[in-house]
Formats: structure tokens, sequence, C-alpha cells
């Protein structure tokens, strides 16, 4: 299960890092060269949009490569990215599979109590 959430974690971490660069990017466009009747407008919240676009990629890779020896953490990383990505971006059809694959990832490695290893969180 460990190495499941390891794969989807950084798997939606990098496609999550994709919606970003178009997030951040589409705030950056419209700041500097203005909103385009009916087209293309500003969001309503610049800030949440900007700082989901930059952490919640790095919020699911880093939970992902966590997810192998201290799967706690790194599902709860992973859970906490698929939360973020919802909340800033709402489910659509470029969101859900990062959303998707995150929150699976989390409660994969959330879930793997008893490793292989003799290190476990319970």
């Amino acid at each position: 299960m460990r190495n499941a959430a390891l794969m989807l974690g950084i798997i939606g971490g990098l496609i999550a890092m994709v919606i970003g660069f178009f997030g951040y990017g589409y705030t950056e466009v419209i700041e500097r060269h203005g909103e385009i009747d009916g087209i293309a407008k500003q969001v309503d919240n610049v800030t949440l949009i900007r700082v989901a676009s930059f952490l919640a990629p790095m919020l699911a890779i880093a939970g992902g490569a966590m997810s192998k020896m201290r799967a706690l953490v790194g599902g709860v990383l992973m859970l906490a990215a698929a939360g973020l990505v919802y909340y800033a971006f709402g489910f659509g059809v470029f969101t859900m599979f990062p959303i998707g694959m995150c929150a699976l990832g989390g409660i994969l490695a959330v879930a793997a109590g008893k490793p292989d290893q003799p290190a476990s969180h319970f």
C-alpha cells in the first residue's frame, strides 16, 4: 500500500503542478494585461489561487515521497493537497485526477498501519 501511495502522490502532484502553472499564469496575465470582456476575468481570490498553485503540488509530492517511511505524515500531506486543490480550483475535468490520486494515495498511506517494515504509526 505504501508503494501505491508513493506513486499516486507523486503522479497527482505532477498533474497538480501543471494545473498550478496555468492557474498562477492566468492570474498574472489578467493582472498585467487586464480583463477581456466576455472571455477572461480575474478570479475572486487571487492569493488563494497563487498559494494553492504553489503549495498543493509540493504537499502532494512530499507526501508521496514520505509515505514509504512515514506513512501517516505522508498521507496527511496528500489529503491536504487534495483538499487544497479542491478548495482553490473546484472539481472539474482537469482537477479530478490530481484530487482523486492525492486523496486515494493519502487514504492508502494512512491505512498502512502495519507495514512490511517494523516502524508503524499505530
